[in-house]
């Protein structure tokens, strides 16, 4: 057991080496222990302990709360598609879809790239709450794998964007990502004042959208990992691109299962 302890240390301890020293200092960034703990912890209680603690309790109503967190998601994600587009891809320096790397510079324009992925993985913890509603309304059946694991994933490759590669040609995923929230939390807002909503004709068409991004976020990682001259960490990729393909076909399932299969049962009746 020492002998594993010791190998992990180790292995950290070199991989600090290519971590962004700009960031060591920052909230949550030290180690990533703190996120583990946070997703541990998040995992055991919307999957066990909270399910239980509200076993022979009432669902609560929370509507103000999810209201005000749902616009709070708006504007948060409304302000990262500005500072996407205002610190990359209108800052004035070249951008190529098929590489763009990293600016680790000590610059105000440097610092204020890898603050905005620093707040953006921020805002990713605070993603985990939507779950916590659930449980606490007793919501149970939408805490689902896809749910849990979408959460799961983005938290702790939020970190290591952060740490390693605090901005460059992740702030595509980063933009696509945060227009998705908007409009995802718009819609959920609207559910929320009128329920009529929760049924709407277009809804499909929201999932199909999430499908998307995941397509394109996929097509702009390729696009770096076979360009030999993008310096941007290819093993990175390497480890994003599959998570990303198995995010794709957990939608893709979610769709079939929601959309397209009543479909066919109905056509059938």
């Amino acid at each position: 057991m020492a002998t594993i302890i010791e190998s992990i240390s180790n292995y950290y301890l070199k991989m600090e080496n290519y971590a962004d020293p700009r960031v060591k200092n920052w909230f949550f960034m030290s180690t990533p222990i703190p996120t583990i703990l946070l997703v541990i912890v998040y995992n055991v209680g919307v999957l066990s302990i909270g399910p239980r603690i509200m076993a022979k309790r009432k669902p609560l109503e929370l509507k103000t709360a999810i209201m005000l967190y749902n616009i709070g998601q708006i504007l948060l994600n409304s302000f990262f598609v500005f500072q996407c587009f205002r610190l990359l891809w209108f800052s004035g320096d070249p951008v190529r879809f098929t590489c763009m790397e990293v600016d680790y510079s000590d610059t105000p324009l440097g610092r204020a790239r890898a603050g905005s992925v620093w707040l953006f993985f921020m805002s990713r913890l605070f993603d985990l709450v939507d779950t916590v509603f659930f449980v606490l309304r007793k919501k149970q059946s939408q805490v689902t794998f896809l749910h849990v694991y979408h959460h799961t994933v983005v938290a702790l490759f939020g970190w290591m964007g952060t740490k390693f590669v605090p901005g460059g040609h992740g702030v595509f995923f980063g933009t696509i990502n945060s227009f998705v929230h908007v409009v995802m939390y718009s819609y959920y807002s609207l559910a929320l004042i009128n329920p009529e909503y929760k049924n709407a004709w277009w809804k499909k068409y929201l999932t199909q959208m999430q499908m998307i991004q995941f397509v394109a976020i996929g097509l702009h990682a390729v696009a770096a990992l076979f360009n030999p001259n993008c310096n941007y960490p290819k093993s990175l990729i390497m480890l994003a691109l599959p998570q990303n393909i198995f995010m794709f076909v957990l939608f893709a399932d979610f769709y079939r299962k929601t959309y397209i299969k009543p479909m066919d049962k109905t056509k059938k009746a």
